[in-house]
């Protein structure tokens, strides 16, 4: 039987549909971190190498944005959405057969972050297409909360399913899932045809990839923006990757608890502050100095973070170390809620979807590089020093946000205004 997509609720199924879709995306991006101590010691291999692997899953993943940002465009939503979790569903299930760290490699990094980077450009899109001005925000919000609980939930029980059945069995449960769930999108989900756009006139063509990275990189505070997510994703995948074993060694936590602990506390604490940090952004934006304050907040939550960080690494008590984490997840909340409204405050409204995936492709292209460094710095430092020298990077970025408020918002929002007219 067909949806009735006639019904008023059916643009909420569609939200619940990609909701539970966004879940299984995250929560498989997340099983290979949690598992990541089981598999290093199934292969015999070097903190450099796991931090290899978790690396070339996120270049492959920036790549591929910009590519299925272009392909979101112009083929049918609905099939994308289907293809992608399939397939990241199909790659962390045949993970777990993986013997070797080129299988391990090809699996996880290619297959995985291929498929995942496919489901990020497309789904609000299909969000926006069935729901208006009246609902868009609280679908929006409502999708966005799959995120936290798909990494809190994956963190325990993934580490759960490891401690009791072996690593393996972590891939081939969250992976089969994945797979059934398909099936369920490939037949309930349906593209609205109803709000497809009109033919662009010749005029206002869709702006290309090259045109919008142009477009970035002559904006001076674009090019502050781009260089602060990147730190923000330098850290935040070194985070990822590392917290689990570094609970599990440090604290002799099993791997359920450490998978738990490590997702539970900064999640928990971003999710409250993100819902603060949009209130109040938009109450600063109103105020005398404009949508500036949008940097201004940026900038203190990462600095604000920064000591959070360092307590994560260096604390010596688990209560430390967790209020470290959720310290880290609240204020780095802040740049999370102003990200994209500032970007299309100094960008012209036809590159918005491009430059979006630009500032992807670089943010995860670059800060990618972050579990292989603190891989190779291990056998140095110890992942314990490698985590609180992470707190180094968010201080600098914010440097760099704020000298993008004092010298360049300004000039770059009279700049675009006068384009405009």
């Amino acid at each position: 039987m067909k949806p009735n997509t006639q019904n008023p609720f059916y643009k909420w199924e569609v939200v619940l549909l990609l909701w539970f879709a966004y879940f299984l995306n995250q929560g498989d991006r997340q099983v290979f971190n949690t598992v990541l101590p089981h598999i290093q010691a199934f292969l015999g291999t070097s903190d450099a190498t796991m931090g290899l692997i978790s690396t070339c899953f996120n270049v492959v993943f920036a790549l591929t944005v910009p590519f299925s940002g272009y392909l979101a465009d112009r083929v049918s939503r609905k099939k994308l959405i289907v293809f992608s979790v399939t397939l990241f569903s199909v790659s962390t299930m045949f993970t777990g057969l993986a013997n070797t760290v080129l299988l391990m490699i090809l699996l996880r990094s290619i297959s995985t972050g291929m498929g995942e980077a496919m489901f990020g450009p497309t789904y609000p899109a299909i969000i926006a297409s069935w729901h208006g001005p009246k609902t868009r925000a609280r679908a929006m919000s409502l999708h966005q909360t799959a995120y936290y609980l798909g990494v809190i939930t994956s963190g325990f029980l993934a580490g759960l399913i490891a401690d009791k059945l072996g690593w393996q069995y972590s891939f081939f449960i969250f992976g089969s899932v994945g797979v059934v769930f398909a099936a369920v999108l490939a037949w309930r989900l349906v593209d609205n045809t109803a709000d497809q756009p009109e033919p662009a006139a010749p005029a206002e063509k869709k702006a290309s990839f090259g045109e919008a990275l142009g477009a970035i990189f002559r904006v001076p505070t674009a090019v502050c923006l781009l260089i602060g997510f990147t730190c923000l994703i330098f850290v935040l995948t070194a985070y990822l990757t590392w917290m689990p074993k570094y609970l599990m060694t440090q604290f002799n936590l099993s791997g359920a608890s450490a998978g738990f602990h490590s997702m539970l506390w900064t999640h928990l604490a971003a999710l409250f502050g993100v819902m603060l940090a949009g209130s109040l952004s938009d109450r600063m934006a109103a105020r005398k100095s404009g949508a500036k304050n949008r940097l201004l907040l940026q900038a203190l939550g990462l600095l604000l973070a920064a000591p959070c960080i360092v307590v994560m690494g260096l604390g010596t008590h688990l209560t430390a170390v967790f209020a470290g984490l959720a310290g880290f997840g609240f204020f780095r909340a802040f740049f999370d809620a102003n990200t994209y409204s500032i970007l299309y405050d100094v960008i012209p409204k036809r590159y918005h979807s491009t430059s979006s995936s630009v500032l992807q492709m670089f943010g995860f292209g670059m800060g990618s590089l972050s579990p292989l460094i603190l891989g190779l710095l291990s056998p140095v430092l110890g992942l314990s020093k490698g985590i609180a020298l992470l707190a180094v990077v968010w201080v600098a970025a914010a440097v760099v946000l704020f000298l993008a408020r004092a010298l360049f918002f300004d000039k770059d929002v009279a700049k675009l205004q006068a384009e405009s007219k």
